[in-house]
């Protein structure tokens, strides 16, 4: 089994460039499923959320208020770095799991670890080559204004707590600009798949 870990910033065009992937015949593993998958309704990672940010934090229904956890998280960063540390080991050890599961297949798989936190969590430790997906901040925040419809400080917030997109280059094995046309990236995405 190969190993691919698919990073990059928020609106940089990861999860567009995983998609790809998966037409061509990738198994993508995506953390962002995994994070919603750990803090589930009933899920010890969300009894421990619950019992450090307050019940707040919570639906009428028990389920987590990702919005409500959000913007509290991203506007203070021990708040994120405090449920990082409640989150980042439940997803570690599932993507592990996946990664098992794949290995005892028989063929040849290329399995993608689709991660925005690929590199902080330590997930790049577990893949054979990081690609990055790269995008400069302004688009960036254009990007992500549009796709949430929110306000360019919220979008400035979210940006800044995560790994500057500079740190992530030094990690990255390849690196796939994402500020031209959707054909451009396919193309480009389409030519390294050949290479691997």
């Amino acid at each position: 089994m190969y190993k691919i870990g698919l990073t990059g910033g928020v609106a940089t065009g990861k999860s567009t460039v995983s998609n790809i992937l998966r037409n061509l015949g990738a198994v993508i593993i995506d953390a962002d499923v995994i994070a919603r998958e750990v803090v589930a309704k009933g899920s010890p990672c969300l009894d421990k959320i619950a019992a450090y940010f307050g019940n707040d934090v919570l639906l009428e229904d028990g389920s987590l208020d990702r919005k409500k956890l959000g913007d509290m998280v991203f506007a203070d960063k021990a708040k994120l770095e405090r449920l990082n540390a409640i989150v980042h080991p439940a997803i570690i050890d599932r993507v592990a799991e996946c990664l098992g599961v794949l290995d005892k297949k028989q063929g040849s798989i290329t399995a993608v670890i689709d991660a925005a936190i690929l590199i902080e969590t330590g997930l790049d430790r577990m893949v054979d080559c990081i690609w990055l997906v790269w995008a400069d901040r302004e688009t960036q925040l254009e990007r992500l204004i549009a796709r949430d419809g929110i306000s360019r400080e919220k979008a400035q917030n979210i940006i800044r707590s995560q790994m500057p997109m500079e740190d992530k280059v030094k990690f990255a094995d390849v690196i796939i600009d994402n500020i031209g046309s959707m054909e451009n990236l396919e193309a480009r995405v389409r030519e390294l798949w050949r290479k691997e």
